[in-house]
């Protein structure tokens, strides 16, 4: 049998795996392999130690690092490493030469994202359901704006971007590379990684720090006080950015909608398999054993 750290890398590198693909969540398979509870009081419990210590000019530092759940975190981090590093240059290589099928695949994930976060609301009332439409419209009209992917983007908005995109993480149905195609910024980290582009890398690293520490309390507050609302409006947000993710008529380089013209019988197949196997995804949390979503995050 597996050693618990060993399991623990692969599972990092499945959650890795997850975060390189929009539409596909690691938060989701934390909850699927039933570490989502865990995985989010370690974090959260991580940064609190950490504004401690600074907060106290380095006092303390020690019983911070005792306090640290390693076992997890470190095995786990290693495994999301591995698979970003690992394939970051084939997911660059089909971005460039397989643009409409990549963005087949992606409108399928979000696709079934939506269906999957649509059952964690238990009662649809009319405030959910105006909220929901007014924010896919909100989206969709914004991002219609934008022209695509951000050429050479300026580090101040890696910056940006990384704190955004990474809030998404402890959010089980929207992955960091679901927000990061939502601004235009998925193809350049994309790129960043597969290049080893260390400026880059370095700023999006320390944003996403900064993120965690500033926003994901703020997410999970919402989540505890408003937690319908807030699932509402993500749902929202999914539903406006399906049109980037339209594969036509140049897969996420363009916001523009077009006709279906080249490969749409295989768009039309990618697109179908990848929203049945995030649609599963419930199923197999179930099977799993997994905490109800909402409960979980909650």
């Amino acid at each position: 049998m597996l050693s618990q750290r060993l399991m623990f890398v692969l599972r990092g590198f499945v959650m890795g795996i997850a975060e390189l693909i929009p539409g596909v969540s690691s938060g989701t398979f934390a909850l699927v392999f039933g570490f989502y509870d865990r995985l989010i009081t370690a974090v959260e419990g991580t940064i609190r130690g950490a504004i401690r210590v600074v907060r106290r000019r380095g006092q303390g530092f020690k019983d911070f690092l005792a306090g640290i759940d390693w076992e997890m975190l470190l095995p786990l981090g290693l495994g999301m490493v591995i698979a970003v590093f690992g394939f970051a240059s084939f997911m660059e290589h089909q971005l460039d030469n397989n643009p409409l099928q990549v963005s087949a695949v992606f409108f399928g994930l979000v696709g079934g994202s939506i269906v999957v976060a649509l059952g964690l609301i238990k009662r649809w009332t009319n405030e959910l359901i105006a909220i929901t439409a007014s924010t896919s419209v909100i989206f969709a009209v914004f991002l219609g704006l934008t022209s695509g992917d951000v050429l050479n983007p300026p580090l101040w908005a890696v910056f940006l971007a990384a704190t955004v995109a990474i809030c998404a993480m402890i959010l089980p149905g929207i992955s960091g590379s679901f927000v990061l195609l939502m601004l235009g910024m998925y193809e350049p980290t994309i790129d960043a990684v597969a290049n080893r582009d260390l400026p880059y890398l370095g700023v999006f690293a320390l944003g996403a720090l900064i993120g965690l520490a500033g926003f994901s309390r703020a997410l999970r507050w919402a989540l505890t006080n408003h937690g319908d609302r807030t699932l509402a409006a993500l749902i929202g947000l999914m539903i406006g950015s399906l049109r980037v993710l339209w594969p036509w008529p140049e897969g996420t380089e363009s916001a523009a909608l077009g006709a279906p013209d080249g490969y749409v019988g295989i768009c039309i197949a990618l697109a179908l398999i990848a929203f049945v196997l995030v649609a599963m995804i419930p199923w197999l949390a179930r099977r799993a054993g997994g905490h109800d979503t909402v409960a979980s995050v909650s």
